[in-house]
């Protein structure tokens, strides 16, 4: 059957242009219960005897849950609990365009039999179709569609012989449900039928407290006038006049990690680092806007402008609902002359909430846990607001690591309100605390599924003729790899030897991963979204499966292996000739870790092939780098550990600061070398979708904390250019703290903006240019087992010489360009998850003693001093002040120009050297964190005595 519409509409020109929809229906769709006499064909999908699992409804039954069921209240219909459940296309269609999460979820439980799940394609179905009636809504039809859906699927079944099964509408609309009521159908809110299911207690905890009068338009119920906290979010549809009239702006609300009463918001979207941004300060102008939410901003009177504190403030208020906040009075107090942009949030556009990590807060007094069921929980991200959530698990959960989801945020409540999800295990044990490091940066860490494996090439592997009749054969060739100790996912190696001419031929040999992921694969579309391997303290979450990173793909020395190699050939000063691009099979002649090919390298008895390979390409790296720089490339720093981990319980037993040698240097010279060549070579090709890397210039007010750093010490730091900058900072040389230049360049890379992925065709060549490298042009090709950027790259780089064919996507650079923003983000959150990783391990390290270390004043705020401690790599706060001064504590003088710190006729200015002792303070379960004492200087009530005795640090075995 076939239903048509005609709609007539107005072209820009001005001419009327007349459409006509079809829309095809269909008699022979299964209803998908097995007992069905009607269907042409049985299906297993619904069991032909449900278990009715609530005593609300006894009778046999199927259920049919509306969208906002399944929006709000999946973390109950995802539990093995439900089964024999009904989606309905009407459902599955507003899931995948209001709430993809939900829907991405509800596609996986329908992939598993054993919950019988089943979607009915009621819009497709001749007698499920709703047409939309004139002037109705379309959440009103789909309301009616469902409905219509439920009332077909009740007759249906009773013209089964011997079937005796009714159907359940699942809404919390009251609407809805009214209408239902009226046409006699079985309808139940969620909640009443999950109280009912009183053989699954846990599921009540579960429940998302939804307000049932919160309207589409975004328009919030409102409560107790009298016990408002918040303004009134402002309607949608007044948020969008407002935004088309230019009177209000659209950004993404990122909140502070040092005060919680502080967050900005960028218009550019998810980039940060590349886009304007407002200051909001003070709850009320924060208005219940959480970190990663969508807002609208006013913008305030130019008079109202504020900046940001320098105080380290955390929410430690023990009570939720107290009105009164003293860190608040104190921060909204403080004058400044330096004022930035700054707003209100006066609406939520879109809420980008998830599923939190965390501890809950232990009740006000001691013994209360078994008698409340109210809890606040504390996120592990400190720029998540603390949540309220209602259990009758109190008790056992307070020493577990649980998630929760927020559900809503009132206006009369401090903090928002939401649903106890899953416990993860105990406080403290390592399983537990990395599972909520990858949960928390969203790191897909699920093992790899039978369709992804069914991708990987059947062992045992072997190189046939065929691959070497297309591939050139450079196993002869005295190849080697370079790379840190313990590495398996050998991505790169190279070679250098002396041409006949006088000139080098230099080789970078990449693994050849885009061989074994083709394009439109399951493993290939896992890989794009994992987007990266991320690398922890004790563990590797793989991009790819191991059999590819660590074995087939992973240039292993003496096993012959795919490559695509670029050849240079370059003269004595390292002036490339030409270049060559090309898929080869290479046999590396060794796997040297950075400490052999060094030993290699120095030892003068030495003069195979590999080593004098390496020794010219030693040579020729030091004069690229010293090309590099002479161009204005930086050389930062930042701060990066090993530890040595206890073989038996895998705990670290020591720590100590990583060393970079000359190898590090030759091998990072040849990668850079490689990716710029490449960059060149596909954006010749393929002008308009190139996957490239950019990294933009600082806005010269981002360098002001440099720039007063480098005065605090008599030196002038120039930021007009990137070439200006690195000479600046190669000048400034104090030589009586060998530190200091090292400290000062870590400050440098904070002023920096973060390096972006971006299609070539979406953005001037102006804006190509990599601020760090000096380049005009550079991409990533030289890692393609840990990073799927580099295997789009291999792609574009194999079409564009030959050796393979494109495809749709792969030349389209709106979808490059939606690729590079997934893989922006998976880059920062790996980035972000590894340090998180670092800090776990660290506080593990300190677990149960004290340690006196030398450290550095890094940066000084109103209230405390940030530490740098170079032997662990650790940045910790000692604080100062406290808000409220008692009789005996030990006063401290704030200078925001200076900066400075001064009691007692101590000054403490940035970059001076301190002596502190270090604890791990684990009074807070959920944040323990590193607790500071200053021994060195010596302040009289303030300085701690120094220890008598030292731990032996690497003798001690932490149990």
């Amino acid at each position: 059957m076939l239903t048509s519409k005609v709609f007539v509409k107005k072209t820009k020109k001005g001419s009327i242009v007349k459409t006509v929809r079809e829309h095809y229906l269909r008699d022979d769709i299964l209803c998908g219960s097995e007992i069905c006499s009607k269907c042409p064909e049985t299906s297993t999908c619904l069991e032909a005897l449900p278990t009715s699992r609530s005593d609300l409804y006894k009778k046999p039954h199927y259920t049919i849950p509306d969208t906002n069921v399944f929006i709000h209240q999946f973390d109950v219909l995802g539990e093995s609990a439900f089964k024999n459940v009904i989606i309905l296309q009407t459902v599955l269609e507003e899931l995948r365009h209001r709430h993809s999460p939900a829907y991405n979820r509800v596609r996986e439980v329908l992939s598993n039999a054993d919950r019988h799940f089943y979607a009915f394609m009621n819009e497709h179905h001749r007698y499920t179709y709703t047409e939309r009636k004139p002037g109705e809504s379309c959440n009103d039809r789909n309301d009616r569609a469902i409905r219509n859906a439920v009332k077909w699927y009740r007759e249906h079944l009773k013209l089964s012989d011997g079937c005796d099964i009714d159907v359940v509408l699942l809404t919390n609309d009251k609407e809805n449900s009214k209408k239902a009521e009226e046409e006699g159908l079985t309808v139940y809110t969620f909640a009443e039928y999950v109280k009912g299911m009183t053989q699954f207690p846990s599921l009540i905890d579960k429940l998302a407290n939804v307000n049932m009068n919160t309207k589409n338009d975004g328009h919030e119920f409102v409560g107790n006038k009298s016990k408002f906290l918040y303004p009134e979010h402002w309607k949608l549809s007044k948020i969008q006049d407002c935004l088309k009239a230019g009177t209000l702006i659209q950004g993404k609300f990122q909140a502070s990690r040092e005060n919680y009463l502080e967050g900005f918001v960028f218009m550019g979207g998810d980039d940060e680092s590349d886009s304007k941004s407002v200051f909001i300060q003070g709850r009320k102008r924060l208005n219940r806007a959480v970190h990663g939410d969508t807002v609208a901003v006013q913008i305030l009177p130019e008079d109202q402008w504020t900046c940001p504190s320098s105080l380290v403030l955390e929410d430690k208020t023990k009570t939720p609902d107290v009105e009164k906040d003293e860190n608040e009075e104190k921060v909204l107090k403080k004058k400044s002359s330096l004022k930035v942009t700054s707003g209100a949030v006066v609406g939520i556009i879109k809420r980008n909430w998830r599923p939190y990590c965390g501890m809950l807060q232990p009740p006000s007094i001691k013994g209360q846990a078994s008698q409340t069921s109210q809890y606040l929980f504390v996120p592990a991200e400190r720029r998540i607001p603390r949540i309220r959530i209602e259990t009758r698990q109190g008790g056992k959960l307070l020493s577990q690591r649980i998630i929760v989801s927020i559900d809503s945020w009132p206006r009369d409540s401090r903090y928002p309100q939401g649903h106890f999800v899953q416990s993860l295990g105990d406080v403290g044990e390592k399983d537990t605390e990395n599972q909520v490091l990858l949960l928390e940066h969203d790191i897909p860490h699920q093992p790899f599924s039978k369709a992804v494996l069914d991708c990987l090439p059947k062992l045992p592997w072997v190189i046939t003729e065929k691959d070497f009749a297309v591939r050139r054969d450079l196993r002869s060739i005295a190849i080697c790899s370079v790379d840190p100790p313990g590495c398996t996912d050998i991505d790169d190696a190279l070679h250098c030897r002396q041409l006949e001419n006088g000139n080098y031929e230099v080789g970078v040999h990449i693994a050849d991963v885009s061989h074994f992921i083709r394009p439109g694969t399951a493993i290939d579309h896992e890989a794009a979204k994992r987007g990266t391997t991320v690398y922890l303290v004790d563990k590797r979450i793989d991009m790819v499966p191991e059999l590819l990173s660590s074995n087939l793909c992973s240039l292993r020395g003496n096993e012959e292996r795919f490559a695509f190699s670029v050849i240079w050939e370059m003269t004595e000063e390292a002036k490339i000739l030409r270049s060559r691009f090309f898929k080869s099979v290479i046999k590396s002649k060794a796997a040297l870790t950075y400490s052999e090919a060094q030993l290699r390298i120095d030892d003068k008895s030495l003069n195979d092939e590999v080593t004098i390979s390496l020794r010219l390409l030693n040579k020729l790296a030091k004069l690229l780098k010293k090309q590099r720089i002479d161009n204005g490339a930086l050389s930062l720093a930042s701060t990066e550990v090993r530890f040595a981990m206890d073989t038996e319980t895998h705990d670290p037993i020591d720590v100590e600061k990583k060393e970079l040698k000359e190898t590090n240097s030759m091998v990072e010279e040849f990668m850079l070398l490689a990716n710029i060549s490449v960059a060149k070579r596909i954006h010749e090709e393929f002008p308009e979708c190139a996957l490239l890397r950019r990294h933009p210039a600082p806005a010269i007010s981002n360098f002001e904390p440099l720039i007063k750093a480098g005065l605090s010490k008599g030196f002038k730091i120039e930021v007009h250019s990137g070439k200006a900058l690195a000479e600046s900072l190669d000048a400034a040389v104090v030589p009586e703290n060998p530190y200091f230049n090292t400290m000062l360049r870590m400050v440098a890379t904070r002023c920096m903006a973060q390096a972006l992925y971006f299609s070539s065709g979406v953005l001037p060549v102006s804006d190509y240019f990599h601020y760090g490298l000096a380049v005009s042009i550079y991409t990533h090709f030289t890692s393609p087992i840990r990073r799927y950027s580099d295997v789009i790259v291999h792609r574009l780089l194999a079409v564009a010489i030959g050796a393979d064919v494109t495809y749709p996507s792969l030349v389209d650079k709106n979808k490059t360009q939606e690729l590079c923003n997934n893989l922006n983000y998976r880059h920062k959150q790996a980035q972000y998850c590894g340090r998180a990783s670092v800090n776990l391990y660290t506080h593990i390290f300190f677990k149960d003693k004290t340690v006196e270390e030398e450290g550095y004043i890094l940066f000084i705020r109103e209230n405390a001093l940030q530490v740098l401690l170079p032997r662990f790599g650790l940045e910790c706060t000692l604080y100062l002040n406290s808000l409220k001064k008692t009789d005996s504590e030990t006063i401290f003088t704030y200078d925001e120009e200076g900066p400075t710190q001064s009691a007692a006729g101590v000054t403490l200015r940035q970059f001076d050297p301190v002596t502190i002792q270090l604890h791990i303070d684990k009074t807070n379960a959920q944040h323990q964190k590193t607790t500071l004492k200053l021994v060195k200087p010596f302040i009289p009530t303030f300085s701690v005595p120094p220890l008598t005795e030292e731990p032996p640090l690497k003798k001690q075995k932490i149990m």
